[in-house]
């Protein structure tokens, strides 16, 4: 019998699973959450101060096919445990995947080891307690698919099918693969709080081949989502992948200028990373960002805001509480193109001087707000340029903001798409670019975490011919 008072306990709210879909996983949350009380109550006998535990249960289906033959078949059923302790302000961690009580009470104490061994951080410690939730919003990510791999074959059968059949030029394939997959997110610390959600994540993929005189071109398309009625279907999506590769044969090269860049949905997502990443926490404590000391300032156009609203329900990347066990909420990052807040957990607020975000492990749900235009407006806008559709290389200098990444795409000419380009380099800087943004597109892209639309950025370099 366990001498331990009773945590507070918050479960984000779910509707009922069918019958023999998620009933088993649900019974796993609830022991996970007695485990993750158990593991407390074991670094209290060790002495610590402070603990909190983090834990992930995952379990899913991913079946894959190509050239119209089964390729792979994976079953995936995980644990892992992540046990922090704190002696003061020392700290450490370790982790295991065995749930066993000899393995828990050896990775508590290989936790506790490392503590008595690093230095006191003053900032080292849990979030305040008044800052954890106490009941958690019903966010409706929970959505069993009693998916089979039979079933799973036949869908991705399908989704290569429809790529093939869309155009005599799709001539190969690097498959196509339908998933599933059940998550269970478990967080407390000895507050008393302890808090978990379900998950599920579904997806369809295809990846097609392209050939014609002058070489082959590849491309895809995907789509995710927590429910299995709020995927594209299957076809479709075989069917788009083989329209983008098709779209990017005899590709030409551009002449070197300086152009607008209209950057696509799903490589826009990417340069809005840039700018959270260069006001995160971590990179403002260290120095290692472009925009040191950056709030209040302009940091974007000032038709530009970025918002982050965890409580969406349904959404990809939901969550009532953040990694430190921070109750989330709604706030903008960038306001009219300036700086309101830092993207802060609590260990780096307190580096900071300031108060956490509720963002340990990123932004949850971050869109791009502003006043949008079409894409045939955008491209009008923009005249000739070039359109990003793919970027490549890990060209960017998240403390000089110096941005140069290889692209391809297509070359837009009195603002129509005229011809597929490669083998060109993008480059500028990432302060200009965004104060250079000039109009936002409709088309947002609501498959990731971030949701962003087309964006046109005007007057960068583009090395081609």
């Amino acid at each position: 019998m366990s001498d331990r008072t009773t945590p507070e306990r918050a479960s984000a709210g779910a509707p009922p699973a069918p019958r023999g879909s998620g009933d088993d996983f649900r019974a796993e949350a609830a022991e996970l959450e007695t485990l993750v009380a158990d593991i407390l109550d074991e670094a209290r006998r060790q002495g610590a101060g402070a603990a909190e535990v983090s834990v992930s249960a995952d379990t899913g289906l991913a079946v894959s096919v190509r050239k119209g033959a089964l390729e792979t078949i994976e079953f995936n059923r995980d644990r892992g445990f992540g046990i922090t302790v704190y002696f003061g302000g020392r700290k450490g961690s370790a982790s295991t995947s065995d749930s066993g009580r000899e393995a828990i009470r050896e990775t508590v104490r290989a936790a506790a080891n490392i503590a008595r061994y690093t230095q006191e951080d003053p900032c080292n410690g849990l979030a305040e307690a008044e800052l954890m939730p106490t009941s958690l919003p019903a966010l409706d990510l929970y959505h069993p698919w009693p998916l089979d791999p039979e079933q799973a074959q036949a869908m991705a059968l399908e989704c290569e099918e429809a790529a093939f059949g869309h155009d005599a030029r799709v001539t190969n394939s690097e498959g196509a693969q339908v998933s599933t997959q059940q998550s269970c997110r478990v967080y407390g610390n000895t507050h008393g709080f302890i808090g978990s959600y379900l998950g599920t994540r579904h997806g369809v993929s295809c990846v097609a081949i392209a050939e014609d005189d002058h070489g082959m071109q590849r491309d895809y398309w995907y789509s995710v989502a927590r429910r299995r009625d709020g995927l594209e279907d299957v076809a479709a999506i075989g069917r788009h992948a083989a329209r983008r590769a098709v779209e990017r044969l005899s590709p030409r090269r551009v002449q070197t200028g300086r152009f607008p860049v209209l950057y696509a949905p799903e490589v826009a997502s990417g340069l809005i990373a840039h700018l959270l990443g260069a006001l995160s926490g971590g990179a403002q404590y260290r120095k290692a960002s472009y925009l040191l000391d950056a709030l209040g300032h302009p940091v974007a156009a000032p038709h530009l805001s970025l918002v982050e609203e965890p409580h969406l329900p349904g959404r990809i990347g939901s969550a009532a509480f953040d990694g430190d066990g921070v109750a989330t909420w709604s706030k903008p990052f960038v306001s009219s193109g300036v700086a309101e807040h830092y993207i802060l957990s609590t260990y780096s607020a307190r580096r900071l001087g300031m108060h956490t975000t509720g963002n340990a492990g990123g932004v949850f749900n971050l869109s791009v707000h502003g006043e949008t235009r079409s894409v045939d407006e955008l491209l009008a806008a923009m005249g000739r340029g070039l359109v990003v559709t793919e970027l490549m290389g890990q060209g960017v200098n998240a403390v000089t903001g110096d941005y140069s990444r290889g692209a391809s795409g297509f070359w837009v000419e009195n603002g129509e798409i005229a011809y597929p380009v490669d083998e060109i380099t993008i480059a500028g800087n990432l302060k200009d670019m965004f104060m250079n943004l000039a109009l936002i597109g409709d088309d947002v892209d609501e498959r990731g975490n971030i949701r962003a639309p087309s964006l046109l950025v005007e007057g960068m370099t583009i090395a081609g011919d």
